[in-house]
């Protein structure tokens, strides 16, 4: 490095992180628009995306273009470096689990999955996901730079406990975080031992991956709602950060009353949204039997999808949809975001019958009426395993520095 460089680059030093987070998010495709996010001067922007290259973090292109009907100076297009390191992301649902490892711009490098009954102890299923990331880890050769958790509950902060997973056989307040590290230190992932393992509520991530790199992007003030495996979660990401609450619970939009006189709830109600607009609400809606095959969630989507013509999934189709407006109508009136995405079985009902859903929002919206809150469906596969992928290269975002060179 020559001493022009060394002096631009301290200058810029504090800027690492902020400027891997820009090009990391897709906000700064080229050098001239990283330069103006940070307002630094093209020297030092330079010097900048230089030192994260040689991180191995981004690529720059040698020769700059310039984009079709561009005006100015041609600037050097920056991208993630798609050899780079990854972080494994392991994501635990009703119906088994599936691991990732996952690269900077939410890129899914590899994955994997397992089927099956989640044992009632949450250390058996942990140690063998992580076992599997592991697997990936050797078979791929990729460096591993940190761990993130999506599970089916209520995650309390700081001490990560699964304070409500309903649909599993997990006792209240079983400590996923403590037992993710456990099972991270016994498989002795290089690069990952010494590091803390992130948990998350795994529609909360779902809603962060959504914000940074799919349907939620440019939103400030964002409502995902998304039927998982079993139940329904919610999640709010307010001016950019991932709003949980005062300890990580806010948003259990599952527990709405939707349906008065309707099934018995695991909560103790009747009528939420989590036994009336989830996967098996809608398979015994249209007569259908669940089989041994595959998850819930994927049976009741192909159902959808393949047999949207047969009269009685097309009726299950709209008493979902209209007790998933229900709910979201009362959260558009609570909270008033400027974007709604909607997330597994969710995403196929809105993708099947779009205007059902915005009409029955804004019938009982008062915000809806004056103007209608866009409602799209989720734009990323497994988003709850790229956003648990967000917790672990959050301290990397934060000073690449640190924990690259370790």
């Amino acid at each position: 490095m020559t001493q022009n460089r060394t002096t631009r680059l301290e200058r810029g030093r504090g800027a690492l992180g902020p400027a891997l987070e820009l090009v990391h998010t897709g906000r700064a495709p080229t050098r001239a628009v990283l330069t103006s996010e940070l307002g630094v001067t093209r020297a030092t922007a330079g010097a900048v995306a230089a030192e994260l290259e040689a991180l191995g973090l981004i690529t720059v292109d040698s020769r700059p273009t310039a984009s079709a009907g561009a005006q100015g100076r041609p600037s050097h297009r920056l991208f993630v470096d798609e050899r780079g390191p990854v972080v494994l992301a392991a994501q635990i649902h009703a119906d088994g689990y599936r691991v990732a490892l996952v690269g900077l711009g939410g890129r899914i490098v590899a994955t994997a999955a397992g089927c099956g009954t989640i044992p009632a102890d949450p250390a058996h299923v942990l140690a063998e996901a992580v076992a599997a990331g592991s697997a990936l880890l050797s078979e791929t050769g990729r460096r591993c730079l940190g761990a993130g958790l999506a599970v089916p509950s209520a995650v309390a902060e700081p001490d990560g406990e699964a304070l409500n997973p309903l649909h599993l056989a997990w006792p209240p307040g079983a400590p996923v975080r403590e037992l993710f590290l456990r099972a991270l230190a016994d498989a002795a992932i290089p690069g990952v031992t010494e590091r803390i393992g992130f948990t998350g509520n795994d529609v909360n991530l779902g809603a962060l991956a959504e914000h940074r790199h799919g349907a939620g992007r440019g939103a400030r003030d964002l409502l995902c709602v998304a039927s998982g495996h079993r139940g329904v979660g919610g999640a709010l990401v307010l001016d950019g950060r991932l709003h949980s609450g005062s300890s990580g619970l806010a948003l259990e939009v599952g527990h709405l009353t939707v349906n008065p006189e309707g099934a018995p709830c695991h909560c103790g109600s009747r009528g939420c949204l989590d036994v009336e607009a989830d996967p098996l609400a809608f398979l015994g809606a249209a007569g259908r039997t669940p089989g041994p095959e595959g998850s819930l969630l994927h049976q009741a989507v192909d159902l959808l999808r393949n047999d949207y013509a047969d009269p009685g999934v097309r009726a299950a189709a709209d008493l979902l949809i209209d007790r998933l407006g229900l709910g979201i109508a009362g959260l558009v009136n609570i909270l008033n975001p400027d974007r709604i995405i909607l997330g597994g079985l969710h995403r196929a009902l809105v993708e099947a019958d779009p205007e059902r859903l915005r009409a029955v929002v804004a019938d009982r919206s008062l915000w809806g009426r004056s103007g209608g809150v866009p409602i799209l469906p989720c734009s990323l596969d497994h988003n709850s395993l790229v956003g648990a992928a967000e917790l672990a290269w959050q301290p990397v975002l934060d000073d690449p520095l640190v924990v690259v060179d370790r």
